[in-house]
């Protein structure tokens, strides 16, 4: 077992996947310094131990578990180096981010060049819950005994080889195609009412592939984390771009989800109606 788990920062993600390690018995900590009171009770909630500050998470931590947006996963790393450097203390860390491995590799050199060792890492799933699966993809020097520690009822950790990015590069493999695709989905739908055949698309739609249908009506769920993508999916064109493809699908992704940025964090699912509308706004 792990003794002293960071996790940076306990947002939705963060909190849960914390709350589920606690479950196996390691202390987990987080640093709350400026954040709201409404963060503060959630970590709270989830037997989280606030230490304050950055520094002191990484002083006392075995294990950081870097769980943040996309655009900050650097800035984040630079920050655990310096608060390193200011304790002498060098903790395994986890990006698991959703990053391109160019970015991956960016975090690594900041962590490495601290002297701690960097384990790469890629959520697949909503926050854990049990009886609900989240996987934690693990890879790079020193990630496979991980795998077993960081194994919970609803916490799935799986080491997938030793290359330093695969995890990154898997997981934007896989959230490619589920929000890839649901961007396209949407966009489609926009662009028949726009051209004023969107009842003729649905009526096709809903006698040659009916399931297509049924998912395009339901996109409105994600609506409310549209807003979380929009950086996720440049990093996804980064990572086609990095294997010398192109990348422009996943841009045109990320320009579509800016236009949803207005239902950030809506607690009820906008209709096909009002997504469309959104995004021909």
């Amino acid at each position: 077992m792990i003794g002293c788990i960071g996790v940076v920062s306990p947002g939705a993600m963060g909190t849960e996947v914390g709350r589920s390690l606690v479950g196996v018995g390691s202390r987990v900590v987080v640093a709350l310094e400026s954040r709201s009171d409404h963060s503060r009770a959630r970590a709270e909630a989830a037997g989280l131990e606030d230490l304050g500050s950055l520094t002191e998470l990484v002083r006392q931590s075995d294990v950081v578990l870097s769980i943040v947006p996309p655009a900050f996963a650097v800035e984040v790393a630079s920050a655990v180096a310096s608060a390193m450097a200011g304790t002498d203390n060098h903790p395994v860390v986890i990006d698991a981010n959703a990053i391109s491995p160019p970015r991956a590799r960016e975090v690594a050199e900041a962590i490495e060049g601290a002297g701690g060792t960097y384990v790469d890492g890629g959520i697949v799933g909503g926050p854990p819950h049990p009886g609900r699966r989240t996987d934690l993809l693990l890879s790079g020097t020193g990630a496979e005994p991980l795998a077993h520690e960081l194994t919970t009822e609803a916490l799935v950790a799986t080491y997938i080889g030793p290359d330093a990015t695969a995890a990154s590069a898997l997981k934007m493999c896989y959230a490619s195609w589920t929000k890839g695709t649901s961007a396209l989905i949407i966009s489609i739908r926009a662009v028949a009412r726009r051209h004023g055949v969107e009842d003729a698309l649905v009526d096709l739609w809903g006698r040659a592939q009916p399931s297509l249908l049924a998912r395009s009506d339901a996109e409105g769920r994600i609506a409310g984390r549209a807003w979380r993508w929009i950086d996720e999916m440049a990093e996804i064109a980064r990572t086609f771009e990095d294997a010398g493809l192109p990348g422009g699908a996943a841009v045109a992704a990320s320009l579509l989800y800016e236009r949803l940025a207005s239902f950030k964090d809506v607690e009820t699912p906008p209709s096909i109606d009002e997504l469309i509308s959104g995004v021909l706004s």
